[in-house]
């Protein structure tokens, strides 16, 4: 600094440096309202990976849970932490924010989509059935494809002149083919053996989908496809590509508290299957 002629004060130079002065008081303890909302997102990503790995449901895909947990508390600290923010160039948080904005409106838009299944229901008098494999454990069928089979019964037994595939192959954590296992509880569940049609080799929804055309004429039979409600979407629109020209969903529950987990798990399946040309 210098002095003019009136002896007033004139900064030499500017500083590109920018100083924060520390908070005293109740300010110092203070973090954005962003940082705080990361916290919460976290430790709730966290507590439902946990509770879903105390209840056992499912595959780990729950895991991706305690990865989002632990992302979002580095970002809350990240978010809450100024000078680090300062350090970040402008067109670096731009971008991100893009990004961000880009992946949310996707998001938004594949849900819409899946959700837009839920409800699905099935006119009477179709010519088959096609239960969709879940996983079958060594005690029985699992949560989620009990409730696909005990769907697929109801319709079978008010529509006796429908026949019913059942689809799935032998997983590495399963005692027996998913098929198989249906097969005998559809049987256990009063649906005559003879409309029961076994596939099983698939080991995706796309292989049911595929195989399962094999047993009947994909474009002039009326075809019911049973899954759950979350699943329903995508299952569709496979069929579709392959040329089911008469199709429909039939939505069975999903499993109470597993809603987050699998409608994120049926986004990463929906952008997997798009990509792959299967959509």
């Amino acid at each position: 600094m210098k002095k003019d002629v009136n002896n007033k004060l004139i900064p030499q130079e500017r500083s590109r440096r920018v100083i924060y002065l520390n908070k005293r008081g109740k300010d110092a303890a203070r973090r954005p309202a962003a940082a705080w909302a990361l916290y919460g997102l976290g430790a709730g990503a966290i507590c439902y990976c946990i509770g879903i790995a105390v209840n056992g449901f499912g595959t780990y895909f729950f895991l991706i849970w305690g990865g989002i947990g632990a992302a979002c508390l580095g970002l809350g600290a990240l978010v809450g932490n100024r000078k680090l923010m300062a350090a970040i160039p402008k067109p670096v948080k731009v971008a991100v924010g893009a990004l961000v904005c880009a992946g949310a409106v996707t998001f938004c838009a594949v849900e819409g989509m899946i959700l837009s299944e839920y409800g699905a229901s099935a006119a009477p008098g179709a010519d088959y059935c096609i239960v969709l494999g879940a996983q079958w454990k060594p005690s029985g069928p699992s949560a989620v494809l009990r409730k696909r089979l005990d769907k697929a019964v109801e319709y079978l037994k008010a529509n006796p002149d429908t026949k019913v595939i059942v689809s799935g192959g032998k997983g590495a954590n399963e005692p027996m083919a998913e098929a198989e296992g249906m097969y005998g509880y559809l049987v256990q569940a009063g649906i005559e053996e003879e409309r029961i049609l076994v596939e099983d080799k698939s080991r995706s929804t796309y292989e049911n989908l595929v195989y399962s055309g094999g047993l009947l004429d994909k474009e002039n039979d009326r075809v019911v496809i049973v899954t759950n409600d979350f699943h329903v979407f995508r299952a569709l629109g496979i069929a579709r590509k392959q040329n089911y020209g008469k199709v429909e969903g039939l939505a069975a529950d999903s499993v109470l508290g597993m809603g987050p987990n699998n409608l994120l798990r049926e986004f990463l399946g929906v952008l997997k299957d798009f990509a792959v040309g299967n959509l």
